[in-house]
């Protein structure tokens, strides 16, 4: 490898000669050696657009020369078409705030837009990363914008992916609406339902979680861009953070706006900790939502068996014909990471002092880590496990028959005490709730029927009370 010198407040140092990143660059890649994890491509493309922007800006204050501004927005509209994405090459676990991931962006850019103009790689006298691609801006407003707007550009896809899983679970209460079977609390017998009202309440649960996501992700549209250090905005100025968050809505379309407090979104990353939060509440559901299919397909023999998932791979490498549930086993994993990643940022927020929240490489990784793989899991347990999931209808019925359950229907009309001596009976004997009820005369055969209706259990109200 063939190398070029390029020099920084500390020094000389030797960078590879066909890089496009440069000496602040290599020495984060030698100082921070550690998971081999780089900035994910929403993080890159934030940031890009947020330089895009800068420069947009500046040129327009008449800060910026427009050649060079040109020469910025080309390099910058290359690297969003997907070019230069491995040049971006700096651990995510790297010195606090994301000043080496700052620089990253800004050498890349400053010697692909020097390049543009004419300029040997390394030189930076037409494009400076720092003076030029940095103009105005600070890591410290930089990152958390970047961190923000990554998360915007991933929040839309992820509501959609829970908002088409819960409509996959409408579509299953509909088809499972006629189905009867035994609710269960604790794990035991509880009153007759049908699986469409279980599935349905399924569907509300995601649901409700996809919609604490999108509201959590208005906090985010609120920009510290051009507050620059510690939120002053030396350097920059209103007109300046009115004009580039202005240029960043218009690229991306989102309604975003300079920050009412900017101290407030400089010192603090709650407001990535409550989109955080809202991610981690639509992983419990979800990964509920998958641990009952997971019980409700047990079997499929010796367990529950009411449901039948699709087989999607064998599941043992011993017991042939063994079908596990593997995609609901494969989302629950997804969501324990997710949860796991919520404590990370949970911690790291409050470890922010003063001025600046310096662990905001770990935040943003971990956040949008967490988006990325649990969009992709609602996908495909949509497609590869609800959507075509079957009632096992006469099992369900089975089950519910041999349940005395239906005992709790009685209580009404002979009271709690007799009810619970004649479900306890019919445990022990094994004999059924109606035959004991008959033999014990507590009431005649048709009015017991009207009482131990299943269907009339499901509507709720006092089965068989007459006006």
């Amino acid at each position: 490898m063939s190398f070029r010198i390029e020099r920084d407040p500390l020094g000389e140092m030797n960078v590879p000669a066909d890089a496009y990143y440069g000496v602040q660059t290599a020495r984060a890649v030698e100082n921070f050696p550690i998971s081999g994890l780089r900035a994910p491509a929403d993080l890159v493309t934030a940031t890009i657009l947020v330089k895009k922007a800068a420069a947009e800006a500046n040129a327009s204050l008449g800060r910026l020369d427009r050649g060079v501004a040109d020469a910025i927005r080309t390099a910058a509209d290359e690297i969003l078409g997907g070019e230069l994405h491995d040049q971006f090459v700096v651990d995510v676990y790297q010195a606090g705030a994301g000043t080496s991931h700052n620089m990253n962006a800004n050498e890349v850019l400053a010697n692909r837009a020097g390049e543009l103009l004419g300029e040997p790689r390394g030189t930076y006298r037409r494009v400076h990363p720092n003076d030029h691609v940095n103009m105005s801006q600070s890591t410290n407003d930089v990152y958390p914008t970047s961190t923000r707007l990554a998360l915007l550009l991933g929040s839309a896809p992820l509501v959609a992916a829970a908002g088409t899983l819960a409509d996959s679970l409408e579509r299953k209460a509909g088809e499972f609406a006629h189905v009867l079977k035994t609710g269960r609390t604790h794990l035991q017998d509880a009153v007759p339902m049908t699986l469409g009202q279980e599935f349905g309440g399924y569907a509300a649960c995601v649901r409700r979680g996809a919609d604490d996501v999108s509201d959590a992700a208005e906090q985010l549209q609120e920009l510290n861009l051009g507050a620059t250090a510690v939120g002053t905005g030396l350097n920059a100025g209103d007109e300046y953070r009115e004009r580039v968050v202005a240029q960043l809505a218009r690229y991306t379309g989102l309604r975003l706006r300079p920050a009412a407090n900017p101290f407030r979104v400089t010192q603090s990353m709650g407001d990535v900790l409550a989109y955080s939060s809202a991610m981690r509440r639509l992983a419990v559901e979800v990964g509920k939502l998958a641990s009952d299919l997971r019980l409700l397909s047990m079997g499929p023999r010796a367990g529950l068996s009411e449901i039948v998932l699709p087989a999607v791979q064998p599941g043992s490498s011993i017991m042939p014909g063994k079908v596990n549930p593997s995609v609901a086993e494969m989302v629950n994993q997804v969501c324990f990471q997710v949860m796991g990643c919520d404590a990370t940022i949970a911690i790291a927020c409050e470890a922010g002092q003063l001025e600046l929240n310096v662990m905001m490489p770990v935040i943003a990784w971990n956040a949008l880590h967490a988006s990325s793989i649990l969009r992709e899991a609602l996908k495909v347990f949509r497609l590869r496990c609800v959507d075509g999931l079957v009632s096992d209808e006469a099992r369900a019925r089975e089950l519910l028959e041999r349940s005395t359950a239906t005992a709790t229907a009685l209580s009404p009309h002979i009271g709690y005490a007799a009810t619970a001596e004649i479900a306890k009976e019919a445990v022990k004997s094994g004999r059924t709730i109606r035959e004991l009820v008959l033999e014990r005369g507590l009431m005649d055969e048709k009015r017991l029927d009207e009482i131990l209706s299943v269907e009339g259990m499901t509507r709720g109200g006092v089965v068989g009370k007459k006006d």
